[in-house]
């Protein structure tokens, strides 16, 4: 495999002949692929370009020097690439293929990365894209290496650039949401960048009818509110933005592209997300969506919509593929359908598909980054170039000793094993399994993988073809973060995440035998492990990291080589390795490191600080210690790294090998840490290298890169002396002591069916047991069966089982003692059970297990205090809202919003709710009260002097008459408008309007504002005054209740003297009527228990009255109860004195009921009448409520009127500023088209007239042929000017014509000649002409060498003719353009110039016709729907009794005459009868006159005698008919026949363009010397004429100063004229001035 480019530093010391040189990169692409002819592709992997020749698979490597490849183009016709670094101004390189020699850098203006290139597929261009902050596209001509033209769009990404095979000056480019055609224009020597964008349609492949937002032509006509502007000047905007502006409502997604390619008429297809395909017109960017023909019956196997990832032009149609693996062929039926079939199909969904330069491969890349090459033909096949890895490299390790294979493993589980000589893949074997780590071992052909779930996988790989997984195991629950073998094989050491360093013995022999774990800190960063030959122990060091104590941990314990045998006596029961056996003791430093290994003497460490770039040896103490050892730098040197790094040894402990985030593989002398090899393999963009292996002999190394997917293969060029003698001896020395081990565990693995069975293995199972134990251990113990536990897990088990079975009897006697407890507790809880409440414990008392109880008692608090929190949170939110509304709604109210309702009908009266107004509207509101006072006193004073100077000029002749006017006018002066005039009847409330300003005065935006503050100050007085008188209505109701509450007392009393069951009407105001009750908590709604006793008890009163007289009984006599006859006559006489008081008592009690029921019937009066006149009081009041709120809404309407005329007014503004700017920004955009008009003629003036020289010289070279050869015969002169017009046939390559059957944009080569290449074919030609061979006979040859070099000068100069030619045509092309770009924006001045004279006139209209509010009569004026005329130009205003007596007096005169006229119809009734009779009998004699007449001048033409006497007349018209249309058909393929005449010749002009273009660009660099030459002799021009130059200068400023000098003195005297003159106007308007003096 061969490199392009290496890069190497020695260092001065130890460099010696060491050097490392790139054997080969393996990486897998990441974007697209491309040709670089028909055998070879590339495509870049982290530092390098791949090449990949497709027939042998060989590999090239070209490395970029400035770190990691960005994108990559590839120039075929040329053979170049090109491609960009990653850096801080990124610098695009271009190289020759197969040499791999750089042909030009190309250095922009670009600060951060490019994401595109692209090449020309003719000529020498190269376009790029650029990414933030500049989004610049670029046209190179690569070859010069300068910018042609370049243009930035900011914020555009694009996802795909592309040139059109057939015409370079067409480039399109792409974006999710976008796509445009960019257009390259040329003028002479300039180039220029034209930018149309495609108008994709929707998302349903409908196309949306967009209207012109910036111009609109239909919008609807407002008389009423005036003019309707576009929604740009209804928002506001003045800017550039206001052109694009679009409402929300009117944005529709549109189809997203994904890819497109070009056709052979320079049309394109682009394939979107949702499936459909769209063909794009080159020339006119017509977009037409194609529609899949559907099939009947449809295919199966055929999707019904296909999103394309990819596609690429084939004839009559395009391939796509979509997610499936499918690629489908599309081949277009016409220009708007197309069909659908499978072409082929591929395992994994395909990103990108290519064709070779030839059109006879396909390339096919998957997402996966495989390869294939698909090859047409009889037979087609489709080979697998590139077959890629799943995902990037985890980790790499050699198969022991490393010279002939090695292995890779992904994240996925993938495990290939790879030949090293050409890194192909020798096999692969996947796991299903996350994997994380891989190490190979030393002593035997097998290699463990570690996986996430915590399993070891153990690979059987001596036959590196066919690799097999002989065992695994299932160390633990938490996954593996390190493997690591020592270096004489014997053990393997597992590093978890939890922090656990398991044992295993690595010999198959033993079947991987777990040996035991011992526990360090948790994140193990690395394990570093010294095994020697002479020595019968392996040392271990573990590192790890104290974030929070920013130190280093590291932990070092001694395995013996006999640890198998012993294994159980060094290990606890639950298989922990015991610490003081294998001494293990714990060191710290004090600061962070990333990596640390240990010495091979076990002397030292070897550590790569973290913080600071420097490595450091740190020495080991012999003596044995307690605790934390700190360990404090011995050795430090700076590392040349910069970020954390990873250090390794080499196998014989010399070599210690640095990486780091920087990409830099640095190999350093392990004593003097001095460098003496470095190769920058990998870049720190991609964020370095992840790892790093080196062979056992030292020969070869792996160097792994972290992010950019690239393993490279590092060997020695030169390597000598004694750093190779040692690393090859020890090398030997130890494969001579493996040797034997290693060919017994090779024969062992290599045995089939030696070890148990993986499910068996990885799977341990414990029987279920059913021991009468405790449960909490039972549960330990007892599995489910078949249950996959893990080996540590295993271990505890064992233990467990051992502890329970050792400890058995005794947990028999805790458990019957447990259980006798439990039978009490329950005894004592039935005797609780059967006591009184009050001596009843709690069921919680009879826990015995104090501590759980605790446990629940602690959680259901806490659940209780979450709850609780929960609702006091939730409360406080909402008294929060609560103060919000109250304070907004309630406490920021100056007038608080309440009703008032009347007594006994239904009407409610609301008061108006006020805000205290702010200080800012008090201070706006004085401010146009004092302006508005300021301006009535100008205008009397104005008045005033009118007045005096009239009345000084005519107080003789017209005194009386100024005495009358000056009355009228004091008497208009101190009246208002009227109300219909004013618009609102707010007059009536007693409110001053005498600071308004007419509705028809209302012109200026200030007068306006004015008006809305006087306005409101209206509203709130109107307001003010209605809540007045509303507030004392609500105190004469308030004094209301309170006086019928009195006379209800009386009245209660009374009911209750009469023994009445009437109820007492009670009136109270409710709460509408007192809204803040809602809000305070009233004492009555409480508990009064003294008042509820009291009415419980007495009935409400305290003491009975015993004077009340209907309730006076008199007792009856005791005599009364005997019989009358037993009677005395005293007793008689008594009991008639007892029959006259009871009379008595019951008269008076007659009185006094009747005078009650007269008190009750008044007191009832007063309160009916009381409450009537209140409620008439306040329906008068609801009268002026109604009146205030039509007040309110009048003013409000009027307010509303003037902001809708303030918005207008702003949105004309708007609409006037944003056509101004828009009419600067198009008269700058006319200037610079003049310019480049003006421009662009001097530049064709002046090449035409150079190529009018060219084409004389060219004339005058023939004419002066003969007079060149005026020596000779005349016959031989006639045969050299025939010679001389002879010119050299060029042959054409006889495949093209094959090839051009097969290539749809035909032959690439040959489209990219340049003019170079045509005339140095020329030149060879005129060579073979020039031969002495074609000398005629008897020609002197000094005269032939003479003919030769004139005729040479005759066909150079030829060249130069046809290539100004071309020239001149294309500069005459971009000048007609730029004259159409000058119109089309001088039609867009003209445009915008009429739309701002037809704003200005609605400006003017909306100005002067203003909207007024007049006041009419209900009843008088009613109109439906406003169908009348809107538009009153003449309409004055005048009174409505002026007009209702002009009717009557109008009605009056009607009707005499409506009876006049009724007499004179009766007569005229008869005399219009005789007349109707004589016109009647007029008429119908010109009607036979006319008839007769007619008959007379009867016409009959020939076609009317030929119908009448041919008998075949429609046959006849048939065979006329036939003979038309053959006359139309023939005339119709005379027509086509033309068309296709002219677009051959219109293909022919395009390609002799194409010739002339390159023939120009020769004449340009031409120029560009001349140029040079010319500015040198400007130079010694200038130099020459330097002392002139000053002596010029200083005459100059000599004039300048005395024409100074003479100005300032005239200023002087101009000063002194204006100061007099100014003195005089200020006198002159002194004098004139009136004196506001009192009087």
């Amino acid at each position: 495999m061969a490199q392009g480019r290496e890069q190497e530093i020695f260092p001065p010391s130890l460099a010696g002949n060491a050097g490392l040189s790139v054997r080969w990169v393996q990486g897998f692409p990441k974007q697209n692929v491309h040709f670089v002819n028909d055998d070879t592709i590339c495509y870049p992997c982290g530092n390098y370009v791949i090449f990949i020749n497709i027939e042998t698979k060989k590999k090239t490597v070209l490395q970029c020097i400035n770190g990691i490849v960005g994108v990559v183009a590839t120039n075929i016709p040329c053979e170049v690439v090109a491609f960009s670094d990653r850096r801080l101004k990124p610098i695009i390189h271009i190289y020759n293929f197969p040499g791999l020699t750089r042909r030009t850098k190309l250095k922009g203006n670009v600060l951060l990365d490019y994401t595109l290139l692209s090449f020309s597929y003719c000529g020498t261009y190269l376009a790029s894209y650029s990414s933030l902050p500049e989004f610049e596209l670029a046209v190179w001509n690569w070859e010069s290496n300068v910018i042609l033209c370049k243009k930035s769009q900011p914020g555009v990404d694009v996802s795909q650039m592309s040139f059109s095979p057939m015409n370079w000056h067409q480039l399109c480019l792409s974006s999710p949401s976008t796509v445009s055609v960019w257009t390259i224009e040329k003028n002479n020597q300039e180039h220029y960048l034209k930018e149309k964008l495609i108008k994709l349609p929707l998302e349903d492949g409908t196309f949306f009818n967009e209207t012109d937002m910036l111009f609109p032509q239909s919008l609807p006509t407002d008389p009423i509110y005036g003019p309707v502007l576009p929604l740009s000047a209804i928002a506001g905007l003045v800017g550039e933005e206001a052109e694009t502006f679009r409402p929300k409502d009117d944005l529709y997604s549109s189809l997203h592209p994904t890819k497109h390619c070009w056709t052979p008429t320079s049309d394109l297809y682009v394939g979107c997300e949702e499936g459909h395909l769209l063909l794009i017109n080159g020339e006119t960017l017509k977009v037409t969506v194609l529609h899949k023909i559907e099939q009947m019956p449809l295919a199966e196997d055929v999707p019904q919509h296909i999103s394309p990832i990819t596609i690429v032009y084939q004839k009559e149609g395009v391939l796509a593929s979509g997610i499936d693996g499918f690629i489908y062929s599309l081949t277009v039926k016409d220009s708007s359908h197309y069909k659908v079939e499978k072409f082929l199909e591929v395992e994994s969904p395909v990103e990108h598909l290519m064709f070779s330069p030839s059109y006879k491969m396909l390339l096919i890349q998957t997402e996966k980054g495989s390869v294939y090459i698909y090859t047409f033909g009889e037979e087609p096949t489709l080979d697998n170039v590139l077959d890629a890895c799943d995902g990037k490299f985890q980790a790499i390790d050699f198969i022991t000793p490393g010279n002939k294979h090695f292995m890779t493993l992904t994240y996925s589980g993938e495990v290939c094993v790879w030949w090293l000589e050409d890194c192909t893949c020798a096999s692969k074997i996947y796991l299903n399994t996350t994997a994380t780590t891989l190490a190979c071992c030393p002593s035997s052909l097998s290699a463990a993988v570690g996986s996430v779930d915590g399993c070891i996988h153990f690979l059987d790989v001596h036959v590196a073809e066919s690799p097999r997984v002989v065992h695994k195991a299932f160390l633990s629950q938490s996954p593996v973060q390190h493997l690591i073998y020592d270096q004489q094989g014997i053990y393997l050491l597992v590093g978890t995440s939890e922090g656990n360093i398991f044992v295993i013995d690595a010999k198959p022999s033993s079947l991987f035998q777990i040996l035991g774990f011992t526990e360090v800190n948790k994140d193990i960063l690395q394990i570093s492990t010294v095994s020697l030959l002479e020595t019968d122990i392996v040392e271990v060091m573990a590192l790890s990291l104290l974030p929070e104590m920013e130190r280093s941990r590291l932990e070092i314990f001694t395995l013996p080589k006999i640890l198998p045998q012993v294994s159980a006596s060094v290990t606890d029961e639950r298989g922990r390795l015991i610490d003081t056996l294998i001494h293990k003791y714990v060191c710290a430093v004090e600061h962070t490191l990333s990596s640390a290994v240990l010495d091979f003497q076990s002397k030292q460490i070897y550590g790569f600080c973290n913080q600071v770039p420097y490595i450091c040896t740190y020495l080991i103490s012999e003596k044995e210690h307690k605790g934390v050892c700190f360990l404090k730098p011995y050795q430090k040197v700076q590392s040349k790294h910069y970020g954390p790094g990873v250090l390794y040894l080499s196998s014989h402990g010399m070599w210690l090998l640095t990486i780091a985030k920087c990409g830099i593989l640095c190999i350093r002398d392990a004593h003097t840490l001095e460098t003496f090899a470095r190769s920058r393999s990998h870049s720190h963009q991609g964020h370095g290298i992840q790892s790093v292996r080196i062979s056992m002999d030292g020969q070869s190394i792996l160097v792994n890169g972290k992010d950019d997917g690239t393993l490279v293969f590092l060997k020695w060029k030169r390597l000598g002396g004694q750093l190779a003698s040692e690393i090859f001896d020890h090398c030997q020395q130890l494969l001579t002591s493996l040797r034997s081990t290693m060919e017994e565990e090779n024969n062992y693995i290599s045995t089939e069916n030696i070890f148990p069975n993986l499910e068996d293995e990885s799977e341990c199972t414990i029987s279920e047991s059913k021991l009468s134990i405790d449960s909490y251990q039972e549960e330990l113990v007892s599995t489910t069966n078949k249950e996959k536990i893990s080996w540590i897990q295993q271990k505890n088990q064992e233990a467990i089982k051992k502890e329970v079975n050792q400890f058995s009897q005794k947990r028999k006697q805790i458990k019957s003692g447990i259980k006798a407890l439990a039978k009490i507790v329950l005894n004592m809880m039935e005797e609780n059970g059967k006591v009184d409440n009050i001596a009843k414990l709690d069921q919680q008392e009879f826990c015995l297990d104090l501590e759980e109880l605790e446990r629940l008692h602690d959680e259901s608090g806490e659940e209780v205090a979450k709850i609780r929190k929960d609702a006091e949170m939730h409360n406080l939110g909402k008294r929060y809202l609560t103060e919000l509304i109250k304070e907004e709604c309630w406490d920021s109210m100056a007038v608080k919003g309440r009703a008032l309702k009347c007594f006994h009908i239904p009407y409610v009266i609301e008061n108006f709710p006020m805000k205290a107004r702010t200080a800012e509207e008090l201070v706006e509101l004085k401010r146009v009260m004092q302006q508005k006072k300021i301006e009535a006193e100008c205008l009397k004073l104005r008045k005033k002097i009118v007045e005096d100077q009239s009345a000084t000029k005519l107080a003789k002749r017209h005194h009386d008459e100024d005495d009358e006017e000056e009355e009228e006018d004091k008497i208009e002066s101190g009246t208002n408008l009227p109300n219909y005039l004013l618009g609102s009847l707010s007059s009536d409330f007693g409110v001053d309007t005498s600071l308004l300003s007419s509705q028809l005065e209302l012109h200026s935006r200030e007068e306006k504002i004015n008006q809305i503050v006087l306005l409101k100050d209206i509203i709130y007085k109107v307001k003010t005054a209605f809540n007045k008188e509303f507030d004392a209505a609500y105190r004469q109701k308030e004094f209301e209740i309170a006086r019928v509450k009195e006379r209800n007392i009386r009245i209660k009393e009374i009911i209750s003297d009469l023994e009445l069951e009437e109820k007492v009407w009670q009136p109270d105001f409710e709460d509408c009527e007192k809204p803040e009750r809602t809000l305070v908590v009233e004492n009555h709604e409480g508990t009064d228990a003294r008042h509820r006793g009291l009415m419980d008890m007495m009935g409400g009163v305290l003491e009975v009255k015993k004077e009340d007289i209907l309730r006076m009984v008199i007792p009856q006599p005791t005599f009364m109860i005997k019989p009358d006859a037993l009677w005395t006559e005293e007793e008689r006489k008594h009991f008639k004195d007892y029959e006259k008081k009871v009379k008595e008592l019951n008269e008076e009690k007659d009185k006094y009921r009747k005078s009650l029921e007269a008190e009750l019937k008044k007191l009832q009066n007063l309160i009916q009448e009381s409450t009537q006149n209140f409620d008439e009081h306040l329906k008068r009041l609801f009268e002026k409520k109604v009146k205030a709120e039509m007040v309110v809404n009048q003013e409000e309407l009027k307010i509303n009127n003037l902001i809708f005329s303030l918005l207008l007014d702003e949105e004309l503004n708007c609409r006037e500023m944003f056509l101004n700017n828009y009419f600067m920004r198009k008269q700058e955009e006319k200037s610079e088209t003049s310019e480049a008009i003006r421009k662009s003629r001097e530049d064709l003036d002046m090449y035409k007239e150079n190529y009018d020289n060219l084409l004389a010289e060219d004339k005058v070279l023939d004419r002066s042929f003969k007079k060149e050869f005026p020596e000779i015969p005349n016959h031989q002169v006639e045969i050299l000017y025939k010679l001389f017009k002879r010119r050299p046939r060029i042959q054409k390559q006889k495949a093209q014509a094959d090839i051009t059957s097969i290539v749809p944009f035909g032959e690439q080569s040959g489209a990219s000649k340049s003019s170079k290449d045509t005339f140095a074919q020329l030149m060879k030609g005129m060579e073979e002409l020039d031969n002495i061979n074609n000398m005629p006979e008897g020609l002197d040859p000094s005269v032939w060498s003479h003919f030769c070099i004139t005729r040479r000068a005759k066909v150079e100069n030829e060249h130069k003719v046809k290539q100004k030619a071309a020239g001149l045509m294309e500069m005459t092309a971009f000048l007609r353009k730029r004259v159409e770009e000058d119109e089309k924006v001088q039609q867009e001045i003209e445009r915008v110039l009429q739309e701002l004279i037809l704003l200005q006139e609605d400006k003017v209209k909306f100005q002067l016709n203003l909207t007024i509010q007049i006041l009419l009569k209900q009843g008088q004026v009613e109109l439906e729907n406003f169908q009348q005329t809107l538009e009153y130009p003449d309409a004055i205003l005048i009174n409505r009794t002026i007009i209702e007596d002009l009717n009557s007096v109008i009605r009056t005169q009607g009707q005499k005459k409506v009876d006049s006229m009724m007499k004179s119809k009766e007569v005229h009734k008869g005399i219009y009868q005789i007349e109707w009779d004589h016109k009647k009998m007029e008429m119908e004699m010109e009607d036979l006159n006319q008839k007769a007449w007619d008959i007379q001048m009867l016409f009959f033409s020939r076609d009317r005698q030929k119908y009448l006497n041919e008998p075949n007349y429609e046959t006849l018209i048939a065979i006329q008919i036939g003979i038309m249309e053959q006359t139309i058909n023939v005339i119709d393929k005379t027509h086509k026949k033309n068309v296709e005449n002219c677009k051959k010749i219109l293909k022919n002009l395009g390609k002799v363009s194409n010739q002339k273009d390159v023939a120009n660009y020769t004449l340009s660099c031409n120029l560009r010397e001349e140029l040079v030459a010319v500015s040198e002799r400007k130079d010694i021009c200038n130099v020459i004429g330097t002392k002139l130059t000053c002596e010029k200068i200083a005459k100059e400023r000599y004039t300048n100063m005395m024409q100074r000098q003479k100005l300032t003195s005239i200023a002087k005297e101009q000063a002194g004229q204006i100061a007099v003159l100014e003195a005089e106007l200020e006198r002159l308007r002194m004098k004139t001035f009136p004196a506001l003096t009192k009087m």
